[in-house]
């Protein structure tokens, strides 16, 4: 493993454990050359997926970019990082699980609604603002009541 802070193309493994939810191997590596010291993650890839976007695009899944989509909207949300990293790997596995390599980005967005909404209504209201491109007030106040969540919406 390359080492983040001078490149060089070794490092030691120092100590393995698992993740705390068992869905990866935890790694504290050294690096000879500098010394520095990182952590890695070791994950089961089940298959390649590629994401089809909407330009007819295609681009290999990336773990770490739905993790930077997740972690965009719930930012200054008082919600435990174990409960993020869960709702990433259940839509990794999900995604992994439907059999295809080849998903297009709507069924990705539409997961990562699903999955916000249950876990916190403001991500979910802002991640939907974001992926359904809202262009003015009008719109937050027709998604929310069409969710249901618009009890305090007033026109």
């Amino acid at each position: 493993m390359r080492c983040p802070f001078c490149g060089h193309m070794e490092s030691q493994v120092k100590d393995s454990r698992p993740s705390e939810d068992g869905a990866a191997i935890r790694r504290r590596r050294l690096c000879p050359e500098c010394g520095g010291r990182f952590t890695t993650f070791e994950r089961v890839q089940l298959r390649e997926l590629t994401i089809l976007k909407r330009s007819g695009r295609r681009t290999p899944f990336d773990r770490e970019k739905l993790a930077r989509s997740v972690a965009l909207p719930l930012r200054k949300r008082n919600i435990e990082p174990e409960r993020v990293d869960r709702l990433i790997n259940g839509i990794v596995r999900q995604l992994e699980s439907m059999g295809e390599t080849e998903l297009a980005s709507t069924v990705v967005g539409e997961m990562v609604m699903k999955a916000l909404k249950s876990l916190d209504d403001v991500a979910y209201v802002r991640y939907a603002s974001v992926y359904r491109d809202f262009k003015h007030t009008d719109d937050f106040a027709q998604f929310l009541s069409a969710e249901g969540l618009s009890d305090d919406v007033e026109d």
